[in-house]
């Protein structure tokens, strides 16, 4: 039987073990989306963010879509995504979107951004119309939003409330201690602030944490337990990769059986789906969690 300490690191394991290699992104339906994607001028958090299952999701004609450019206004410690000024906003990026999920057939689609601090209503407005665009040409579609935290503007965050999409998600990404330095500009309590006003609302809410950051057993229990008390029904649990050699650094690489009692607590918790797995990323498997 596998003993975790809990007031411990999680275990060490170097170089990168096995069970984090992927196979290399090929095959027809692949290229047809990288081709859409590319055509159509639209971003991916596949691409942008570096994910590991582009091959694997891509190959099976899924995608999620990065709205509101290419740029962030945060610099996050452990995200790929460039910082700096963005572009200014793209009003035909919707459409775009919208007649993207079209030609691909989707019938589950996920949609993320960029952080945009430095517009008033922080790209709610453009968060709405591409909800609402994607339904209006793709009839019966159903959308899962990974959204920001909008700096705790809650007239901002009720622009996604009256949209009202089938999952909303926003991201812990790590354990409270961790916080401030894997998301410098981010506040532990708001975020939970963010999920728990969207439940109230009546919607069905998500959230994910990567793992091998330097976080203890017990944290990310006490994580999940956070995420329980403001109504959080799904969350994904994934192995933190440094991206390049400025983001923060792997402290340890994650057993895959850790992954696996992690998923066990998290049902014993009352979540209703949990993904936890070395190379499960916010929005891996997404379909099978609406």
């Amino acid at each position: 039987m596998l003993i975790v300490a809990e007031t411990e690191p999680l275990v060490l394991r170097r170089p990168k073990p096995p069970w984090l290699r992927v196979k290399l992104p090929t095959g027809e339906t692949y290229l047809k989306v990288r081709s859409i994607v590319s055509e159509h001028r639209l971003h991916t958090i596949c691409e942008s963010g570096n994910c590991p299952n582009i091959g694997e999701c891509w190959g099976a004609g899924t995608a999620t879509f990065m709205i509101l450019g290419n740029v962030c206004t945060r610099s996050c410690g452990f995200c790929n995504v460039t910082t700096g000024r963005p572009e200014p906003v793209d009003p035909y990026e919707p459409l775009r979107v919208a007649k993207s999920v079209r030609l691909m057939g989707l019938k589950h689609v996920v949609i993320t951004s960029v952080d945009r601090d430095d517009l008033p209503d922080g790209g709610a407005e453009i968060w709405a119309k591409t909800v609402r665009l994607v339904r209006q040409l793709n009839p019966g579609v159903t959308l899962e939003t990974l959204i920001p935290d909008f700096q705790g503007k809650w007239e901002n965050l009720q622009k996604i409330i009256e949209v009202a999409p089938e999952i909303v998600s926003h991201n812990l990404e790590t354990v409270r201690r961790l916080t401030r330095q894997v998301r410098v500009q981010a506040r532990y309590d708001r975020s939970l602030e963010v999920l728990k006003r969207l439940k109230d609302a009546g919607l069905t809410t998500k959230s994910g944490i990567m793992l091998g950051l330097g976080e203890t057993y017990n944290e990310v229990l006490e994580t999940m337990d956070d995420l329980r008390s403001v109504g959080v029904s799904i969350i994904t649990i994934g192995q933190y990769l440094q991206p390049t050699k400025n983001h923060l650094p792997v402290k340890e690489f994650v057993h895959p059986d850790i992954f696996e009692r992690l998923a066990e607590e998290g049902l014993k918790r009352g979540f209703t789906h949990v993904e936890s797995g070395p190379l499960v990323r916010s929005s891996y498997h997404a379909e099978k969690h609406i």
